[in-house]
């Protein structure tokens, strides 16, 4: 009879292999094609091939000058440099990975193909670190010993309440260390508008002036918003507060199954409400608006939208980590598979929804070695409990995304369907993104692997009115929580933007600081004269009903 790990482990194996299929994870003799395409097609891999021969032979004879990259930490135990087996073990494996990922990255073959391949080196290679199992990590060896096997104990402890409750995977974060709305999100405000879609907060000045066009915030549909309210101190919210922009955030209603049916259309309207809120509590014609990740692709259809008919309540558009045009090489490219994401297609509208556990899994298999195996070893050989850390608190916190919406992004990815002019409609207005005219800032950032900074740039090319466009330092959610004070934070600012995003990155001048003070020093002067702040939030017609953070972000419905 199977035991009851067993069970647990085979459900999460289950729970696991659904969800890859539920957001389009290439399947297994998609991966196996690319990868073999992919080796017929490599330059010099039997050159590759002699050189790891010869490399081999130096490791084994002790005179190998293979070391890991000082940024590993995977290897970062005394024991990997002093004890020769050690050493030799862990060179073997560096060569070894380096030749085949290298091998990979030379292949002549479609960028697609190429993004599969790399994606499929990737886990190969993350997987067979030595690091990874018991005999092969010396710290976890020292850990077991010095513990008397009390570490062990508590890695099992952890694997088990990790299959149970995280869908097999490691957790990343220790969530019991934070509260929304006490620690996370706790910028003072409230809700002042609410419908089933969303809610719509409005935060308090904390300067004796404000400006008199508001900003308002559009965060992605997959998330909480509150990576952009995070700590005190650690705050995007609370930042552009403080510089006298009065704020307005929505937030997005976790959906569920009942809510399949939500599409474009839907929370593109969502956003036209938030504008119109903002508009008549601060009695001003037009608002800015700041967009994130997939809320500015959502954002550029309601911009689309607006210009189509001549509707000018949106003066502005900032842009942060967006990718419009899907053509442009990214990691994501992996997924675009025809089977694949017919398969998710067909099961999120089986079950009219993707959950949120769906969609952490394939972020986390986009960086198996930072989000999979480090805190593998971490929580089971080390027996740690995972870190305490306020973004990854709020990745765990993840929200479904209806299956319609669901299918309209598969549509985007597939076809490129924003990027090329008529192919898809909202608000019965067929999106062409050329006619958006008014100014825009976009921003990416240097090392993001989901939405990489060239593809972030083809924005400024997208759109048609004048453009400022920053590179940030960090990936794609770290360059967003980039708060002033930190001595590595620093961007690019390069001149108007030009036809080839490397050319525009060879005159930008590097900036220390972060693109939060560079955005509130442009926003500031598009918007508005100063005035006194309200005395209350809200107004009549849009009455305060809960402090900010609001009901959604937890999960929480007003009852009727």
């Amino acid at each position: 009879m199977m035991s009851t790990a067993d069970s647990l482990i085979t459900d999460a194996a289950v729970d696991a292999i659904q969800g890859a299929e539920a957001i389009g994870l290439p399947r297994p003799h998609e991966l196996l094609s690319a990868g073999i395409k992919t080796a017929l097609h490599s330059r010099g891999a039997a050159r590759r091939g002699v050189r790891l021969g010869a490399e081999t032979a130096n490791i084994i004879a002790g005179r190998s000058s293979v070391a890991p990259d000082p940024k590993d930490s995977r290897f970062r135990d005394p024991a990997w440099r002093d004890n020769p087996a050690y050493r030799r073990l862990m060179q073997l494996y560096l060569a070894a990975a380096h030749e085949f990922e290298q091998a990979v990255q030379d292949a002549d073959v479609e960028w697609r193909e190429s993004e599969r391949a790399q994606f499929l080196a990737s886990l190969i290679t993350s997987t067979l670190a030595p690091t990874n199992v018991l005999a092969g990590n010396p710290a976890a060896l020292k850990r077991a010993y010095e513990t008397g096997g009390m570490s062990l104990a508590r890695g099992v402890r952890n694997l088990v309440r990790d299959v149970r409750h995280n869908g097999g995977l490691p957790s990343q974060v220790d969530r019991s260390a934070f509260t929304v709305g006490e620690d996370l999100a706790a910028t003072p405000g409230a809700v002042v508008y609410r419908d089933d879609v969303c809610e719509v907060l409005q935060y308090a000045a904390t300067t004796p002036e404000v400006r008199s066009r508001p900003v308002v915030i559009v965060p992605p549909q997959i998330g909480r918003y509150y990576f952009m309210d995070l700590r005190p101190t650690r705050s995007f919210v609370e930042y552009a507060v403080s510089r006298g922009l009065p704020v307005f955030m929505i937030s997005w209603r976790n959906p569920g199954p009942e809510q399949r049916e939500w599409s474009m259309d839907t929370y593109a309207a969502a956003v036209l409400r938030a504008v119109d809120v903002a508009r008549d509590i601060f009695r001003s014609d037009d608002v800015n608006l700041l967009a994130f990740c997939a809320g500015g692709i959502l954002s550029t259809t309601v911009l689309n939208h607006l210009a189509a008919t001549n509707d000018e309540r949106v003066r502005t558009a900032s842009f942060g980590v967006t990718l419009l045009d899907f053509d442009v090489p990214a990691t994501i490219g992996a997924f675009n598979s025809g089977a694949a994401l017919g398969l998710a297609r067909a099961r999120s509208n089986r079950d009219g929804l993707v959950t949120g556990r769906s969609l952490g899994t394939v972020f986390a298999l986009l960086r198996p070695n930072d989000l999979v195996w480090n805190y593998f070893v971490n929580n089971y050989l080390l027996g740690n409990d995972p870190p305490v850390f306020d973004i990854l608190a709020w990745n765990a916190d993840s929200t479904n995304l209806p299956a319609r919406l669901h299918g309209e992004f598969l549509d985007i990815f597939a076809n490129n369907s924003l990027a090329v002019p008529g192919r898809m409609e909202v608000l019965g207005t067929p999106v062409d993104l050329s006619r958006i005219t008014l100014e825009t800032y976009v921003t990416g950032a240097t090392t993001d692997h989901l939405t990489p900074w060239k593809g972030c740039y083809r924005t400024t090319e997208l759109l048609s009115g004048p453009s400022t466009f920053i590179l940030s330092n960090a990936g794609h959610i770290a360059s967003l929580v980039n708060p002033p004070g930190n001595p590595k934070a620093h961007y690019f600012v390069g001149p108007d933007p030009l036809p080839d995003p490397e050319d525009w990155l060879a005159k930008a001048e590097k900036q220390q600081g972060t693109w939060w003070e560079h955005w509130a020093g442009w926003m500031t002067e598009r918007a508005g004269a100063e005035r006194r702040p309200p005395a209350k939030l809200g107004n009549r017609r849009h009455k305060p009903l809960d402090p900010a953070p609001g009901l959604y972000v937890r999960d929480l419905v007003p009852q009727a």
